[in-house]
């Protein structure tokens, strides 16, 4: 049979640079595709439909929903978030590998949908260190960096569940370390089942 691609689920609480490591690792990873989330808000300035995400209506998101087509999705500020099965499956059926950003609750899903999907969280160095880069962004309230560090501790308690942890200190170094496991899990034996028997079939 040919090989089924893989699914790598990367979350991470915010401030810990998740995102930025996703969108480096498409090149050194590749052949990787990055999964589009539908989501129901408006675009911000400078996203695009389609690379950050696929922009729809209540209508259209609720519709999927009620289809069982979502593989996961969830409701953060008042707007749908989410990621179609079909659009996983189409990827994973033509035997290419593809990553999925999203939060923790999102890879919950993911991993019942499928139980194969490899789970990667990134750490950040410290708490002290995640509070410095939510206030350095300059986007929230004191308040709301409060809570996004609460919230964050909560995350982070669930990263004994996941496969991999990888501290983002360095941002080349957690690249690295994250190409290193994609390239490991398409090293494992039973992705090369299809090639092993090529070579030792008649």
């Amino acid at each position: 049979m040919p090989r089924k691609g893989g699914l790598f689920v990367v979350s991470a609480p915010s401030g810990a640079g998740k995102t930025t490591l996703c969108r480096g690792l498409m090149e050194p990873a590749a052949p990787l595709e990055y999964s589009i989330s539908y989501t129901t808000r408006e675009p911000r300035e400078g996203e695009v439909q389609g690379r950050d995400y696929n922009f729809v209506s209540r209508e259209t998101f609720e519709s999927l929903v009620s289809q069982s087509a979502m593989a996961e999705w969830a409701v953060v500020h008042g707007h749908f978030y989410g990621t179609p099965k079909p659009a996983i499956d189409a990827v994973l059926d033509s035997g290419r590998d593809l990553l999925a950003d999203v939060d923790v609750q999102g890879s919950v899903s993911l991993k019942k949908n499928y139980p194969e999907a490899v789970r990667i969280f990134i750490l950040p160095p410290s708490m002290e260190e995640l509070a410095r880069r939510l206030h350095n962004r300059g986007k929230d309230s004191q308040e709301v960096v409060a809570g996004r560090l609460a919230a964050a501790r909560k995350e982070i308690e669930a990263a004994g569940a996941f496969d991999y942890a990888v501290v983002n200190d360095r941002l080349e170094q957690a690249l690295n370390r994250l190409v290193a496991i994609i390239t490991a899990h398409r090293c494992r034996v039973e992705n090369s089942l299809d090639l092993i028997s090529k070579l030792t079939g008649p």
